[in-house]
């Protein structure tokens, strides 16, 4: 029998509503032992209340205060989509509430806010805690993450991930609270992009033992809406250069970049991963969400880049045929299907199929607390 959680919404806007969406249309899976059912919101806009009620009769309580959902008996996990100044108020509260939690990156405007989200992890060990990163559940991604954990790479020689954009291209486009320091906090774009970076080398066990930054401020001022400018405070870019290590060679090193940028010409929202090894290499850009491209050395002077065209080939299997395309809203679906996954059986599917954890937070915030060092002060700045 399926079993079913019963979930609240706290941040409504627009990726409460892709999680309403993926709720919505759960039939798509078909061997999911849970299934989430939506019955409570809470927002400050009461627009989007009426959208949820038009859309999920299921809402039973509709409130602008979180703490009043939290105190509702029927809410057994949230989701959590909020500026990043409210994610250690309100994530905490969550999680002391005894509510399974899937919440926003980065889990904290700062490192100093994630460490209050970790006290309240590990004082509630029986609630599953996870961020919210869906590009890893492309298809040709978790291929990628097959071959890592079959260890088909050989001998790793280098690995770039990056998320990029070009939503702040425009100099004329107002400004909004993510390119506010106040609530997106000093990390910038770092913050707002780069747990999608660091997802897949992160999971893969490589995590940065030093990081040289470099990080750029594009567009200093930006209009306010009303007629006039204010500064805009925040990173647009950012350029980490890091060494790391595989956990199977841990002295040797190779050099791991990570790019968050959201001023990218050319990249309307460009999610891409490529590792480079002695015996195999892989890419994949969301430019090309169907185009896995790979290379296997076998020796000699031969070598040859295959395009191979990926179909919906997914960690949780749908009804949509594996000849047809995968796309974002899928990817969506697939994370919380993972999710809901490991709310019933305790760990992930697989070890790619697994959203971000606590822990893999706070190595991000670890990583960005220090390139705003490196940045400060021009030197490469270690890390534990």
């Amino acid at each position: 029998m399926t079993k079913t959680i019963k979930f609240g919404i706290i941040g409504g806007g627009l990726m409460g509503r892709e999680f309403a969406s993926a709720a919505a249309r759960w039939c798509h899976l078909l061997e999911s032992d849970l299934r989430p059912e939506l019955v409570a919101i809470c927002d400050t806009n009461p627009a989007i209340h009426t959208w949820y009620k038009e859309n999920f009769p299921t809402v039973a309580q509709s409130t602008a205060d979180y703490k009043e959902l939290l105190a509702n008996p029927a809410v057994e996990a949230v989701y959590c989509a909020v500026p990043h100044n409210l994610h250690a108020e309100i994530y905490s509260a969550v999680i002391r509430a005894g509510k399974h939690l899937m919440g926003e990156k980065p889990f904290g405007i700062d490192k100093a806010a994630n460490d209050a989200i970790m006290r309240a992890v590990a004082e509630n060990p029986n609630v599953l805690v996870r961020c919210s990163s869906e590009f890893p559940f492309y298809p040709a991604v978790q291929a990628i993450g097959k071959m890592i954990a079959g260890r088909e790479f050989g001998k790793i020689i280098e690995v770039e991930t990056g998320f990029l954009h070009s939503s702040d291209l425009d100099p004329n486009k107002p400004i909004n609270w993510k390119r506010m320091i106040e609530f997106n906090g000093e990390y910038g774009c770092m913050g707002d992009l780069g747990i999608h970076a660091c997802h897949i080398p992160f999971r893969a066990g490589w995590y940065p033992k030093n990081v040289r930054a470099i990080l750029r401020k594009l567009v200093t001022e930006r209009p306010d809406g009303k007629g006039g400018k204010v500064p805009c405070k925040t990173w647009d870019n950012a350029t980490l250069f890091c060494e790391a290590a595989d956990p199977a060679a841990p002295d040797d090193i190779f050099p791991l970049t990570v790019k968050t940028f959201r001023i990218a010409p050319g990249e309307k929202d460009t999610w891409t991963v490529k590792i480079l090894g002695t015996e195999k290499s892989a890419f994949f850009s969301t430019k090309n969400p169907r185009r896995l491209e790979v290379l296997e050395y076998t020796g000699g002077a031969g070598q040859s880049w295959q395009q191979i065209d990926m179909g919906y080939d997914t960690a949780f299997k749908t009804i949509t045929g594996g000849i047809f395309e995968f796309g974002f809203p899928d990817a969506i679906l697939q994370m919380w299907a993972s999710f809901l996954y490991e709310i019933g059986h305790g760990a992930p599917k697989e070890l790619f199929a697994g959203c971000v954890t606590p822990d893999e937070a706070a190595a991000s915030h670890r990583l960005f607390t220090a390139a705003l060092e490196s940045q400060r002060t021009g030197k490469t700045i270690p890390l534990e």
